[in-house]
């Protein structure tokens, strides 16, 4: 039976540089991956996933709330990257799982765990409850050499925990933090709750 792969990490731990190697090696076997990601991303470009080092392929397929992902998209298919996982809706997650199930595809999604405040986003949630397997994309921590575990937001270059759940951005709004670097950097107590 084919897998659930959940691939996380923070902010600027190359996941999409990730996914991108994996279409890449795909494809010069001769084997076709189906590209994902949620609509909602409009960093870059709408139709496009692209890395923070430049490399990008166009999206097959982009996901907004209410799209179905019907059984016809995925004829011929060996593999389904999708990138953003964690802007996905539960119910997305679920289809994903029992296409691996039904059709027999792999289905590696990356994504963020948790968003600035550390809270589970609900794609993540979804493939933290469902995945067959759980990998973390490590890196080090903006502020000195600790693995990374939060997304610390900056408004206006200072550390935050103000505005909306998801609000896109990349270096100039996110930077990946340890535990204590995040709790310094917003000069509250390790014990408050955020």
């Amino acid at each position: 039976m084919a897998k659930l792969y959940f691939r996380f990490g923070t902010v600027g731990s190359a996941k999409t540089l990730n996914l991108l190697a994996v279409a890449h090696n795909y494809q010069i076997q001769g084997k076709r991956p189906i590209l994902i990601k949620p609509e909602l991303d409009q960093r870059w470009t709408v139709a496009t996933i692209r890395s923070r080092a430049g490399l990008e392929k166009p999206a097959d397929i982009m996901i907004h709330h209410d799209t179905v992902l019907d059984d016809d998209l995925f004829e011929e298919t060996d593999c389904i990257l999708v990138d953003e996982a964690q802007f996905l809706a539960a119910h997305h997650i679920q289809r994903l799982r029992q296409i691996t199930r039904t059709l027999s595809i792999p289905v590696i999604c990356y994504g963020l765990r948790t968003d600035f405040k550390t809270q589970l986003f609900e794609g993540s949630r979804r493939l933290m409850e469902l995945a067959d397997s759980i990998e973390e994309v490590k890196t080090t921590c903006a502020y000195c050499n600790k693995k990374a575990i939060f997304n610390l937001k900056l408004l206006d270059g200072e550390p935050t925990l103000s505005g909306p759940k998801i609000d896109l951005g990349a270096e100039e709004k996110y930077l990946p933090t340890c535990h204590d670097c995040y709790y310094v950097k917003l000069d509250i107590l390790p014990e408050t709750e955020i």
